[in-house]
C-alpha cells in the first residue's frame, strides 16, 4: 500500500483551480504547443462538420455505380460503351443502360423503362430528336422459354406476333417510299453507338448474335426509335474459307442441327421484329434448309428480309429484299450514287430498300444523304414498312 505524503514535505497544498476566462484560456493554448496542436485538430474536424452539415455529401458530385444484381432478366451493359464516348467527357457520364446507373446522386432503386445516355451540355439518347422511342421488349406475350433460360418469340394467343409488335409504327404520307437497314452492329462499341445516335429513327439496325452484350445495344436502339432485326449467319459457296461462326446454318445439316442454331440466335436477344441473312449464297439456294429455316419463321411469327441474295425466296412470311447494297464499294461518290440509284427505284416501283454495313463512311453518308431526302419527295420508312407476304 502507498503512503499517503504529508503536506510538510511536499509543501503546502494548492487551492482548488477556478474557472479561467477565454482570454486566459488562449493564452494559455497559445503558449503549450501540446495544446495548440490538439485545438487546431478540434477546430479543423468542427469546420469539416459544418460544411457537410450544410453542403450535404462530399461525394454527391461524383457518379455512382449500381449494378441491380436482383433485377431479374436485367440484360448486361453493351461492353465498351466507357470506350466510345468522347475522349474529353469519358470522366464524366451519366449512363442508365438496362440495370447499369451511373447517375450523380441518384436514388437506389433501379431506374425502369427505356435507356438513357446523357453527356454533359447533350441532349439525352433517348429524347425525341431521333424519334418516339418503341415500347421496352420483352413485350407480354410474345416471349416462350428458350436455351439456358433465354426467351423465344412466339406468336401470342391474341394473334400478336413480333413482326408486328416489334416494327416502327408508320404511316405513309403518299410518297415513294426508301428504306434502308444497317447491318453488321454491335461488335464495335463506337461505330454501334454512332449509327444509335446520328442515324433517323425510320433507318433500321440489324445486329450481329454474337455480340456481347446485344440486349443491351438492342435495348438502346429501340428507346432510340428504331426497329432492329437479328443476323442469321448462314453458309456461303466459299465456306469454310469465308466462316460465319460456329452457329452457320448449313445447307447440308440435319434438321434437327439447323433448328437447334437457330434458337440458340433467336435467342441471344428479345424486341427484333424479324431476321435477316449473313451471307448465305449457299444455304439460300438449298430448297430443304430454306424450307425449314421460313417454317421455323412463321411459326415464330418473324419476318425475313434479305440483302437481295434471297430474292426469289417467298416463305408466307413478311418479306423484303434489297435493291442494292449502297456500301459494296466503299468510297463517298459510290456510296452517293447508289442512293441516287435507290430513290430511282422507289420512284420507279413507288417502294425500294437498301442495305449497307455499319462502316464509319457509310453511317456519315447515309446520314447526311437522309436529311434531305423528304425535300426531294420521298418519305424514309423502316424496313417493317416495305415488307410484305410472299
Amino acid at each position: 500500500m502507498f503512503a499517503k505524503r504529508s503536506a510538510s514535505a511536499v509543501g503546502a497544498a494548492p487551492p482548488p483551480p477556478q474557472a479561467e476566462g477565454i482570454s486566459a484560456l488562449a493564452l494559455r493554448v497559445v503558449g503549450d504547443p501540446v495544446l495548440g496542436a490538439l485545438a487546431a485538430g478540434s477546430l479543423f474536424l468542427i469546420a469539416v462538420g459544418l460544411v457537410i452539415t450544410v453542403a450535404g455529401d462530399p461525394k454527391a458530385g461524383f457518379p455512382v455505380v449500381r449494378f441491380p444484381m436482383t433485377q431479374p432478366g436485367a440484360p448486361p451493359p453493351p461492353p465498351g460503351w466507357r470506350e466510345a464516348l468522347p475522349q474529353e467527357q469519358a470522366g464524366d457520364p451519366q449512363v442508365s443502360v438496362s440495370g447499369l446507373q451511373l447517375l450523380a446522386g441518384a436514388p437506389e432503386a433501379p431506374i425502369q423503362g427505356q435507356a438513357v445516355i446523357t453527356l454533359p451540355g447533350a441532349e439525352p439518347l433517348a429524347a425525341d430528336h431521333n424519334g418516339q422511342a418503341l415500347p421496352p421488349a420483352p413485350i407480354a406475350g410474345l416471349t416462350a422459354p428458350g436455351p439456358g433460360g433465354t426467351f423465344l418469340p412466339i406468336i401470342a394467343a391474341d394473334g400478336r406476333n413480333p413482326a408486328q409488335a416489334y416494327a416502327r409504327p408508320f404511316k405513309p404520307n403518299g410518297k415513294p417510299k426508301v428504306a434502308l437497314v444497317v447491318g453488321g452492329l454491335g461488335l464495335n462499341a463506337k461505330t454501334t453507338r454512332q449509327a444509335i445516335e446520328q442515324l433517323p429513327a425510320d433507318i433500321t439496325l440489324s445486329f450481329v448474335p454474337y455480340a456481347d452484350g446485344l440486349q443491351g445495344w438492342i435495348d438502346l436502339a429501340r428507346a432510340n426509335g428504331h426497329e432492329v432485326l437479328i443476323e442469321i449467319p448462314m453458309e456461303p459457296n466459299d465456306y469454310p474459307d469465308n466462316d460465319p461462326g460456329p452457329y452457320t446454318l448449313m445447307a447440308k445439316s440435319r434438321s434437327t442441327e439447323t433448328v437447334q442454331k437457330l434458337e440458340w440466335i433467336l435467342s441471344r436477344a428479345t424486341g427484333y421484329f424479324g431476321v435477316t441473312n449473313y451471307l448465305g449464297s449457299k444455304f439460300v439456294a438449298d430448297d430443304q434448309g430454306m424450307g425449314l429455316f421460313t417454317a421455323a419463321l412463321r411459326q415464330r411469327g418473324l419476318a425475313f428480309v434479305d440483302d437481295g441474295s434471297a430474292v426469289r425466296r417467298g416463305g408466307n412470311v413478311p418479306r423484303a429484299s434489297a435493291d442494292t447494297v449502297v456500301d459494296d464499294q466503299l468510297a463517298s461518290d459510290a456510296i452517293d450514287k447508289q442512293l441516287l440509284l435507290l430513290e430511282a427505284a422507289a420512284l420507279r416501283n413507288g417502294q425500294a430498300l437498301g442495305s449497307g454495313f455499319a462502316y464509319p463512311l457509310t453511317l456519315d453518308e447515309v446520314a447526311r444523304w437522309a436529311t434531305t431526302l423528304g425535300q426531294r419527295g420521298y418519305q424514309l420508312a423502316p424496313v417493317s414498312a416495305v415488307t410484305m407476304r410472299r
